[in-house]
């Protein structure tokens, strides 16, 4: 075992690396057995690379599991077809100046989408692709509502650091006097929920920061009224409000705005829902191993070519 894989497999064991990116490192350091290894390349079937690469895709697989079930104290919430909308709403999609809404924007019931945003998926308007993610907006806002024992959170938390878990405010709840930082501590799948009794609001440049291996996509704010996110402000995660979502001129959400009986209001901001992490995971899997393969085989071709050539050479000396 060489000094790449065991730095690799220590920070593996440290909680603190990404697997994948640890992975990469690996395989990039990794340096190519040369024709004397005998051993390895006569043989048909699987080298020692192609071994060790197999098993550090195990590796990462297996960290990915575990930061599962080390969030398994927070389910996530399985938002349904809603999560291919950056944008939806119930009565009126209103924009002003260039917005870029990523995914898909929709509208149900309520057929006024006014200021041309950019739309990089596919605009349903009052159609039963944007009446069933309404549909299964409603149950995922159920769902994050209806959970019990949360942490009590109130009046303003800028400049606070939270961990992951379950955070209740009963009323309103702002992030005005600093930055909010969510800190996952290392676990990609952990989950952050916020249930707001009444307004979610963010002052003028405020930023969730995500920190820790956080990833919006896990991060829920249920607005039991409306959100507003203040002009230049960067905002993190899932907004399913019950009424209405207004962004102000230069924010940017990463995320979803989803409001379930109202409009939704954007001013030259930016909307770009996330995805877990684990979904690269099986297009890694099999880029990695058709990689492994193609390397084997010319490995293996090389080295026979360079046995021959040695043989040959042998041959005329003697």
């Amino acid at each position: 075992m060489d000094l790449n894989l065991i730095l690799f497999l220590v920070h593996m064991q440290s909680g603190r690396a990404e697997p994948l990116f640890g992975l990469h490192l690996y395989i990039r350091n990794t340096q190519p057995f040369r024709m004397s290894d005998k051993k390895m390349s006569d043989k048909k079937g699987l080298g020692k690379t192609s071994i060790v690469l197999m098993v550090l895709v195990v590796l990462a697989v297996a960290t990915i599991t575990t930061d599962v079930a080390r969030a398994a104290d927070q389910a996530s919430v399985n938002l349904g077809t809603a999560a291919n909308f950056g944008v939806l709403a119930a009565t009126t999609v209103t924009n002003t100046g260039a917005t870029t809404v990523h995914g898909d924007l929709g509208l149900y019931p309520g057929t006024s989408v006014t200021g041309s945003p950019t739309v990089t998926g596919t605009i349903h308007i009052n159609d039963t692709v944007a009446a069933l993610a309404q549909a299964d907006l409603t149950t995922a806002y159920n769902n994050l509502a209806g959970r019990t024992g949360a942490t009590n959170v109130s009046g303003n938390i800028g400049g606070t650091t939270i961990t992951p878990g379950l955070y209740k405010s009963t009323s309103s709840l702002e992030i005005s006097s600093g930055d909010l930082t969510l800190d996952a501590q290392g676990n990609a799948s952990a989950i952050f929920i916020f249930q707001i009794a009444s307004t979610l609001v963010t002052t003028t440049d405020r930023k969730v920061i995500l920190t820790g291996s956080a990833n919006a996509f896990n991060v829920f704010w249920q607005v039991g009224s409306s959100a507003t996110i203040g002009t230049n402000s960067t905002f993190k995660g899932n907004i399913l409000a019950l009424t209405s979502i207004t962004l102000n001129t230069g924010a940017s959400l990463d995320g979803r705005a989803l409001a379930r009986n109202g409009a939704v209001t954007l001013d030259t901001t930016s909307v770009i829902p996330e995805f877990p992490a684990i979904l690269i995971l099986p297009l890694f899997i099999i880029a990695t191993l058709l990689a492994v393969i193609i390397y084997e085989k010319r490995n293996i071709v090389d080295t026979r070519k360079g046995y021959a050539c040695q043989a040959k050479v042998n041959t005329q000396l003697t």
